[in-house]
Formats: C-alpha cells, structure tokens, sequence
C-alpha cells in the first residue's frame, strides 16, 4: 500500500467536506472483520480508524457511513464519527475515529443507551424502513418503505433471505415452509403493535464494546427504522451481554411481555442469513426454528 498516494485521495474526499486534511506519520494494522482490513492512521493531529475493502464494496462502506451518521445525530449511543468515503486504485475506504476498545466497562449503561435510542420514533406515514437499502453481513438489507411492520418483515426481511437461500442450496421445502410462515406472521401481532423505533439492526457483542473508561460504544450498525424487538432479539442470539444490559434496557424502556414468543421469530432473519453467507451448519437451525414457530402459529 502506497500511503503517500491513499493520503491524497482521502485528503480530497476530506476538502469536499470542510474538513482539514490529515498528514500520515505512521500505520498500524488491526484485525478486521470478515468483509475487509482496518489500519489505524497516526497524523501529526489525531488518530483514525481506515477500513479498506475491495472497490465493489465501495456502496457497503457509504451505507455504513450514513448509518454512523445517524446513530451520531440521534445523541443517544457513542459511536465513532464518520469522516468520509472513497476510492483509490483497487480499494474502497472508510475513513472514522479512531476509538481505543476493551470488552469490559458500564454493561447497564450500555442497555440504557439502546433504550434511549429505539425511543427515537418515526412518525412518518410510512414508518418502517430505511433511505436506502445497507447490508447486514455482505447481504444486501432491503428497506423500502411500509406502512405496516408486519408487511415490511414477511417481504422485506424473510422473504429475501428465503429467495437466496435456494441459491445457496437450500432445500425448496424450506422455502414452502417459510412462505407458510410469512403468512402466518398476524398471529404474533394480535396485541402487539410496534412503534417504528431507530435501530442498531446488527447488535451483536461483536459490534459494541466499551472506551478506556468503560463508556459503551457502538459499531458497524445496518440501520433503519422498526421493532425495536428485533435489536433486542439479536443480541440474545449469538449471546455477549450480561443480564445488567437487559435490566438497564427495562429500566429505561420495559420490555413487552410478549417479546418471548416473538424473539425466535425476529432471530430467524439472522438465522437464514447466517445460512446464507456462511453455509450449512446453520440449516437444520433455520429449518427447526421454521417447524417450530409454525407449530406454534397453530396452537
């Protein structure tokens, strides 16, 4: 990597913006996630945080980028700032703060900050989505606006997990089923009728973590607007919180008493995306949460 070279062109980006230009001193490779590297830049004025991924994935670091931004607006969860996005020769970039990370610090504040968040409400007419489509993993989140959320989760979220799922090999049963199931949603929603709160829309342990002085902080979000139960249920999949998170987030905003039954329900969308970026060990889970929220729609 040429850094004299990447430097002009994240310094261009940064002139579009107002913002000073940044002079590399050194480089620190850190360890990235799945999908691209990360640097940390020493300037003569602060640290930041580069992310680096093939140049067709320029659109998933713009989207992350807004959605920075939007966590950032909503002044309620610490995050870093994102600077800018851009291209240079083979790469794409991202360019954010540089935030140091612990795994330990303020677990009920971090609850608490969730909370404060999904009270961010949309009001519009069309309540449920997003501007524009991101992605949860690689795959692509479709956000289109809907007025109905149980619309918006049978078409927008399991529908298309269930699509791709037959070109990675699924079996055409599973997506029988899931069509079953999709239209069996109403059934968890007789008393229940979400608000369409801001989400995080990825929140697992691994994209939240705390600062130096044990202050949550929040990453690599897939934002858009909708059950906030669905935040809640993903953070219970792959576990990493501690019972102090979910009693800061009930303290501030009481958890329905019917988001038991929906939890599976909301955790079989990441389920079948699991299914479909990383392959088989996740099908007989899918297809025994299927069989047993179907079950469960008939009782």
């Amino acid at each position: 990597m040429n850094w004299l070279e990447l430097s002009q062109s994240l310094n261009i980006q940064l002139a579009k913006q107002d913002t000073p230009p940044i002079h590399i001193v050194s480089t620190h490779a850190l360890s990235g996630g799945d999908t691209h590297t990360a640097y940390q830049l020493h300037t003569t004025t602060q640290n930041y945080f580069l992310k680096l991924a093939p140049l067709h994935q320029l659109p998933m670091l713009e989207a992350e980028r807004h959605n920075l931004n939007a966590l950032v607006q909503s002044d309620t969860l610490t995050c870093p700032t994102p600077y800018a996005t851009g291209t240079h020769q083979e790469h794409a970039w991202l360019l954010m703060e540089f935030i140091p990370l612990k795994q330990t610090g303020d677990d009920t504040q971090r609850g608490k900050d969730l909370a404060f968040m999904h009270h961010q409400i949309n009001h519009e007419p069309q309540p449920f989505g997003w501007f524009e489509d991101n992605f949860i993993g690689l795959s692509v989140q479709h956000n289109a606006w809907s007025s109905d959320w149980i619309q918006f989760y049978g078409q927008r979220r399991l529908l298309p997990q269930l699509e791709l799922s037959q070109l990675k090999g699924a079996p055409s049963t599973l997506y029988q089923s899931g069509l079953k199931l999709i239209e069996a949603l109403p059934f968890w929603f007789q008393d229940y009728h979400p608000d369409a709160s801001l989400l995080h829309g990825d929140l697992w342990a691994g994209n939240s973590a705390f600062n130096s002085q044990g202050d949550p902080i929040f990453f690599d979000p897939a934002c858009y607007y909708g059950d906030r139960e669905t935040d809640l249920a993903m953070s219970e999949l792959f576990n990493g919180f501690s019972s102090e998170f979910y009693q800061g987030y009930h303290e501030i905003f009481p958890i329905d008493s019917g988001y038991q039954q929906r939890k599976p329900l909301y955790q079989l969308y990441h389920l079948l995306n699991h299914f479909n970026l990383f392959g088989g060990q996740y099908l007989q889970q899918v297809e025994t949460s299927i069989k047993t929220l179907l079950a469960h729609s008939k009782t």
